[in-house]
């Protein structure tokens, strides 16, 4: 999400190729819209990219947060905090992914 409200859908996609058929899209969006992945799929075939859908994997960071001992914030905010960042809206579901085409990579963090 930039810091602008609007961004043209002239400027939205951005292209990397890696070869072998390997593409890198990344979206920009304002952050006064909501992004869509079939919109962006729409301007990647318009940009010339041959795109199947049934073959395109989306990859997606996802954080598990976890209450640890170290010092700076109470426990009971770490629990709080740790436990609203579970109860989010996934990334698939924010950005309209369909949800049999994303591949979710995870890290833990100690708060």
């Amino acid at each position: 999400t930039d810091d602008v409200p609007d961004v043209p859908s002239d400027d939205r996609i951005h292209f990397k190729n890696f070869g072998e058929g390997f593409w890198a899209v990344t979206a920009h969006y304002g952050f006064m819209q909501t992004p869509d992945m079939h919109s962006v799929v729409q301007l990647c075939r318009r940009a010339g990219l041959t795109i199947k859908e049934a073959d395109t994997s989306y990859y997606v960071g996802r954080e598990s947060l976890i209450a640890g001992n170290a010092g700076g914030m109470p426990r009971w905010r770490k629990r709080l905090f740790s436990f609203l960042s579970r109860n989010a809206r996934p990334a698939s579901d924010f950005f309209a992914i369909p949800a049999n085409r994303v591949v979710e990579i995870g890290a833990q963090v100690e708060l």
